[in-house]
């Protein structure tokens, strides 16, 4: 019996958080901003090489899709990565001293911004090549499934890499072998600098499984409850044994493609509108404070905390010595 394709949505709005999840959500997309923020702060004074692809306004979607996993599922994403290894649990330290080329970053500071890993949190990169993650974290749940280990390969990828090739010898791949994989489409309508009408014959995402029988949904990737309400029917039913499932995150980034691009696509007047209408951050800000269980005074301890932590990465990130030359050796497969 052929398993239904069609997009599937909710009659209902998202359901509502605890304080406690709330503040848990607010907490890790305020980490991921001021991260991002310090990480373009400093790529801007030099100290950070190469490219550097900055998360802001995306934050939900990562971490929505982190509060339904379980332990031992696998994430793999893009080059847009920072935010998806913090919301892992990677230590922002860790995380900074890699963008700097530091003994102590992630990839023994040889990885840099795009190509960083941690086994430990289930975290496959950051890669630079445009949808090349989307068959690795297919064998990911190729293996999942060879080992019956119950857990979902969950694979980030954006609106611009729903177009390669790749991708839909991946998804063939995934629904003839009923493998559990989640694939996470997060459309910032952008692309590289393209808009999404102007690239894509197809713009709604989510059929974009149609042809391969993977049933998927659009999602409103700027409020956290519908991103964690959808990862979760998304997860159970890849981790039952339906195959792959389709999301795709409507969602917005701030800032350019990456810290070259001036995004003279678009108009300051529509990037003020996202910020001040739709942000993610401050619509968990302003239920947490409408509830009346938190104060402004809480909010600000809590934004102060996270600012020492990011700080506190920023100051290793210089301070931490330099790989040794010998490092160029290692982790090399002969």
């Amino acid at each position: 019996m052929a398993r239904a394709a069609a997009k599937t949505k909710p009659d209902a709005g998202p359901a509502p958080f605890t304080v406690e999840e709330e503040l848990s959500a607010y907490r890790l997309m305020l980490l991921i901003r001021r991260f991002e923020e310090k990480a373009g702060q400093m790529y801007g004074m030099g100290l950070i090489g190469g490219f550097c692809h900055l998360y802001i306004g995306q934050e939900a979607v990562v971490v929505g899709m982190q509060m339904a996993q379980i332990e031992g599922d696998q994430v793999i994403t893009g080059y847009r990565d920072h935010g998806h290894m913090l919301a892992c649990g990677m230590e922002s330290k860790g995380v900074m001293a890699e963008l700097t080329g530091r003994r102590g970053g992630y990839s023994k500071g040889k990885g840099g911004s795009m190509h960083m890993f941690s086994v430990e949190k289930h975290f496959y990169g950051g890669h630079g090549i445009v949808g090349a993650q989307v068959s690795l974290g297919t064998g990911l749940a190729f293996a999942n499934r060879y080992r019956k280990n119950g857990n979902v390969a969950v694979v980030y990828f954006g609106d611009g890499a729903a177009n390669q090739g790749q991708v839909y010898e991946s998804f063939n791949m995934a629904s003839l072998w009923h493998l559990p994989v989640v694939y996470v489409i997060e459309n910032n309508k952008y692309a590289m600098g393209t808009s999404v009408s102007r690239a894509s014959a197809q713009v709604d995402f989510s059929k974009r499984g149609v042809s391969f029988d993977i049933p998927g949904e659009q999602v409103d990737g700027m409020d956290v409850r519908a991103v964690r309400e959808a990862a979760t029917r998304a997860l159970d039913h890849a981790r039952s044994g339906k195959g792959p499932y389709i999301l795709e995150m409507l969602t917005y980034r701030y800032r350019g493609h990456s810290m070259s691009d001036p995004a003279k696509y678009r108009s300051k007047e529509e990037v003020q509108k996202m910020r001040t209408e739709q942000d993610p951050i401050e619509k968990v800000r302003s239920r947490l404070l409408a509830g009346g269980q938190i104060t402004e005074a809480d909010l600000k301890k809590l934004d102060a905390e996270v600012r020492d932590i990011v700080q506190e990465a920023a100051e290793f990130a210089q301070t931490d010595p330099e790989p040794d030359v010998s490092e160029l050796w290692t982790d090399i497969v002969k």
